[in-house]
């Protein structure tokens, strides 16, 4: 179990568990609107967190005025996790530790990842033993179950356009499920 946060507490800066990202695995990015539409946020929110920070698009970052963001999948799934703790009333400040924390793992494995927060703190939990540990000390009083977060976004980004990395081609209901078969293959082997 591992945290980031103002408090004190065990842990500090680690690397999520996995290998190292696959560079060609991302070949669809979101745009903004799409992106926001998936996340459950505002365009508002979505060009704040960017410019702070916060959630960079991966893929694309804007230019100047008449660029488009293209965010990744993974980008999204981080967007819609901010957005559940912003609602939870979880401060911005701890919500920023966690992602720069996700973000120096490479945001391996995320859908196996529960993060849980007390309001002050958000822990990393890979395992329900490490859940229940947590909960038996005290500490968390929030959980966000990385994983449903992941196919809410996949089955979000389904009924929405993509567009090609390469070619800039959009694509009608991309389904990124693609993806995730792909990560689930490559673990059973």
């Amino acid at each position: 179990m591992r945290s980031s946060g103002d408090s004190t507490a065990a842990g500090g800066p680690y690397p999520l568990h996995g290998s190292a990202p696959d560079p060609g695995a991302e070949t669809v990015g979101y745009r903004g609107p799409t992106a926001c539409a998936a996340a459950g946020i505002t365009y508002r929110q979505l060009d704040y967190w960017a410019r702070t920070g916060l959630v960079e698009p991966s893929v694309r970052p804007a230019y100047g005025s008449g660029t488009q963001r293209l965010y990744s999948f993974r980008d999204v799934v981080v967007l819609k996790i901010v957005k559940r703790f912003l609602d939870t009333g979880v401060a911005l400040q701890n919500i920023r530790a966690a992602v720069q924390h996700l973000r120096a793992g490479g945001f391996q494995d995320l859908d196996r990842v529960t993060l849980m927060s007390d309001g002050a703190t958000v822990y990393e939990c890979s395992s329900p033993d490490e859940v229940v540990s947590l909960l038996q000390g005290g500490q968390g009083v929030f959980g966000i179950a990385v994983g449903v977060v992941w196919r809410d976004v996949e089955a979000a980004l389904s009924q929405l356009h993509g567009e090609r990395i390469d070619t800039g081609e959009t694509l009608i209901g991309n389904n990124p499920a693609d993806e995730l078969a792909r990560r689930r293959r490559d673990r059973a082997v």
